[in-house]
Order: structure tokens, then C-alpha cells, then sequence
């Protein structure tokens, strides 16, 4: 069929037209119904199909990172049981208000014990914090260098936690090989009950 007898058709005879014509047009519709049904059907269902593989991409990775959480969960309920108790142990080093004034004594004392001669010893006002008190001490004592050296190593030894920093050394005065050194011992302390209800009732300081 060509061209000019196409035209020729009478597009209210549709019915009458020859077979090739009618599959002709047929086709056209189908093919305009296709391209329609796409861009008002199959468009929105595949922007929607194109979300719920992205989504299950997403589950994947949770599902994932859950597994894995959850075969690690032993490992970390036992690591966290070992730091509890590190720092229940580490708590139990402090001294509480009441032994302060012995540990004091012990400090002094493993200093007089080494022959060391003290010149101040002196406690500071405590710095509180939400779990403990600190207490800085200045010291001022005099000795032999390896006196002096065993009196840090001896306070380091003390069943309490002390700390010596801030340390420096002068020579001593008269004929005697002797040093002096000033320092400031540490020692820290659990807070009384209500210590520790006063200190959480407190603003944080900016």
C-alpha cells in the first residue's frame, strides 16, 4: 500500500479500510498507549521500585552492623565488667575524709624515715570534682640526692595514690652535700554521700 493511497482513506472508515491500513493503525495506537502507560504508570512504579532497593541496601547495612555489634556484645560486656572493676579497684585506693590525717602522717613519715629534713609541709585547700577531692601538699625538705630519691619512690609505694610533681632541686646551704626540693605532693580522696550529692546539684561551671 503506498503512500498516496494511505492518504486517500477516509478516516471515518476506519472499518473498511484495507488490513494492512487497519494493522498499521493499530500498531500506532498500541505504541502511543505503551509510551502513555509509561510516563503516568510505570514511571512512578519504578521511581518507587528504585526507593525500596535503595532501602534495602540501608537494612542490609544495619542488618549488618547489628550482626556484628551482636557477635562482639560478649566481648564488650567483659571489657567493660574488667574496667568497672579496674576503677572500683583504683576507688578503693582513695582514702576516705577520715584517713586523710594518716596518710598525711605516712607521707611526713617516709620522708623523716630517709633522714630528710622537712622545711614546710604544708595541705592546700582541696579541689573537688564530681567523684573525688584532691588535696595538693607543698613540701619543702632537705637531703642527700639518693635520699631525696627514695622519698619519691617510698610515696609512690604508699597503699594511697600520691603524686609528686612540680619538683626542682637547689643545692643546700653549709658544708654538707645536701639538696633541697620543693614540690607539690598530690593525694585524692572518694566524696562523702553528701559530698557527691552537693557536687551533682551544682551548675557546670563555664
Amino acid at each position: 500500500m503506498t503512500l498516496d493511497e494511505f492518504r486517500n482513506l477516509d478516516p471515518k472508515d476506519i472499518p473498511n479500510w484495507p488490513l494492512p491500513a487497519q494493522g498499521f493503525i493499530l500498531a500506532l495506537f498500541a505504541t502511543a498507549f505503551i509510551v502513555l502507560g509509561y510516563f503516568f504508570v510505570l514511571s512512578d512504579q519504578l521511581d518507587q521500585l528504585h526507593g525500596a532497593q535503595q532501602k534495602e541496601e540501608q537494612l542490609k547495612q544495619t542488618f549488618l552492623d547489628k550482626k556484628r555489634q551482636a557477635i562482639n556484645l560478649e566481648a564488650l560486656q567483659k571489657q567493660l565488667k574488667e574496667i568497672e572493676q579496674s576503677f572500683g579497684a583504683l576507688l578503693r585506693q582513695l582514702p576516705t575524709k577520715s584517713d586523710m590525717d594518716k596518710l598525711l602522717t605516712e607521707i611526713n613519715q617516709a620522708g623523716t624515715g630517709r633522714g630528710l629534713q622537712f622545711e614546710l609541709f604544708k595541705p592546700n585547700p582541696e579541689v573537688k570534682t564530681a567523684e573525688m577531692a584532691e588535696l595538693p601538699i607543698t613540701i619543702k625538705l632537705s637531703g642527700s640526692y639518693s635520699d631525696l630519691a627514695a622519698f619519691v619512690s617510698d610515696v609512690a609505694q604508699l597503699s594511697r595514690i600520691v603524686t609528686i610533681g612540680e619538683i626542682s632541686l637547689n643545692p643546700g646551704a653549709g658544708k654538707e652535700p645536701r639538696l633541697t626540693m620543693d614540690a607539690i605532693a598530690k593525694t585524692y580522696r572518694a566524696l562523702e554521700p553528701q559530698e557527691r550529692v552537693a557536687a551533682a546539684s551544682q551548675p557546670a561551671k563555664k
